[in-house]
């Protein structure tokens, strides 16, 4: 059961309803800039961890300004769309995915640390998918801050994974042992820890003992919620 630290408290809540219902998260941007984006960014890892688990989910998009800025940056960064409304469901498990400092609205937030940056609006240029990592490379309660070299690190490790990922998939196919299944579920579901995650993908990259078709297996699972496009470079030349 995936749970989450409801910054109203600091304490643990359950972030699907008890029946399995309908999860509402409210990702709220008041403005367009790189902040806004990581709270995006966390709204989206939400809904895909709640949806892994079996939880239906409406995302919708609270804030008034820049919402078509808002909406551009998110699609570059592999954020699933997000939808308007969402009130008339009523009775439904509300998360708030908020700014830490930012929106105060009532129910469960999960609160998302500032990124520092030397422009307010995401470097010029960017891989997006190189700023997604960078985005969600320290625990959400840490600022981020996003220079040249945060960007070119994460693009290296992208670069690296995906490599690994299509040299694995030359290889028979596996099914992804138990224990890492559970890891990366754990991992998860203790309060969205996607440095974790990305942790036990260094462990598996580099593990002598875990057939290469598993490897594959692993690292195609945890991308469904990273979102990081680890096998788009299947079939290339080696």
């Amino acid at each position: 059961m995936l749970r989450i630290t409801d910054a109203r408290t600091g304490k643990p809540v359950d972030a699907a309803p008890a029946r399995r219902g309908l999860t509402r998260v409210e990702a709220h941007a008041p403005a367009f800039d790189t902040g806004a984006l990581r709270v995006l960014l966390y709204a989206d890892l939400l809904v895909r961890a709640l949806e892994l688990g079996g939880t239906p989910v409406w995302a919708v998009l609270r804030g008034e300004r820049d919402r078509p800025e808002l909406r551009a940056g998110a699609a570059a960064l592999g954020i699933r769309p997000l939808e308007e409304g969402g009130e008339e469901l009523g009775g439904v498990q509300v998360i708030h995915v908020v700014a830490e400092g930012g929106d105060t609205p009532d129910g469960v937030r999960l609160a998302v640390a500032p990124v520092h940056t030397e422009s307010p609006a995401p470097l010029s240029g960017a891989d997006p998918v190189a700023l997604r990592l960078a985005l969600f490379t320290p625990p959400r309660d840490t600022p981020v801050r996003l220079d040249t070299d945060a960007l070119a690190e994460a693009h290296d490790t992208l670069v690296r994974l995906r490599r690994a990922v299509a040299a694995w998939a030359r290889r028979p196919s596996r099914p992804i042992p138990d224990d890492l299944r559970a890891e990366l579920r754990e991992a998860w579901e203790d309060d969205l820890d996607v440095p974790r995650v990305l942790r036990l993908l260094e462990r598996v990259e580099q593990a002598t003992d875990v057939p290469d078709g598993a490897r594959f297996e692993t690292c195609a699972y945890a991308d469904r919620l990273l979102g990081l496009e680890l096998t788009r470079d299947l079939g290339s030349p080696a």
